[in-house]
């Protein structure tokens, strides 16, 4: 009769050691994700720590986002178009504050109809 049981022993024995094995394959893989994530992070912050090279002759950015246009005449009102300011589409034409009135000629009196233009 204890036949049975050698053979129950060595079932739960065969058992225990196959869970004790996916045990161990699941940690080392776990393992192994949490080792690349740590080297793959290690190698980003690396490359946001380091500068620029600076080369000789190249623009320097420090003084390329500094500079603007020659100042212009301030004007009295402001022009209500940021995005003209910007200079990313084209203003209104400037509309000049003091309008100088241009001589005009004597006014010919025709008879003609069409100087009317239909008006009476």
């Amino acid at each position: 009769m204890k036949a049975p049981l050698k053979d129950k022993a060595a079932v739960e024995r065969q058992q225990a050691e196959q869970t004790r094995q996916r045990v161990r394959v699941g940690m080392i893989g776990l393992a192994a994700v949490v080792l690349l994530i740590g080297l793959a992070s290690a190698i980003f912050s690396s490359v946001n720590q380091q500068q620029p090279v600076s080369v000789t002759g190249a623009a320097q950015p420090e003084l390329v986002a500094n500079m603007s246009a020659p100042a212009s005449a301030p004007t009295a009102a402001p022009t209500n178009e940021p995005l003209a300011e910007m200079g990313v589409t084209p203003g209104a034409a400037p509309t000049p504050s003091t309008v100088e009135p241009q001589p005009q000629a004597p006014a010919q009196p025709t008879s003609d109809a069409s100087s009317t233009n239909g008006m009476l």
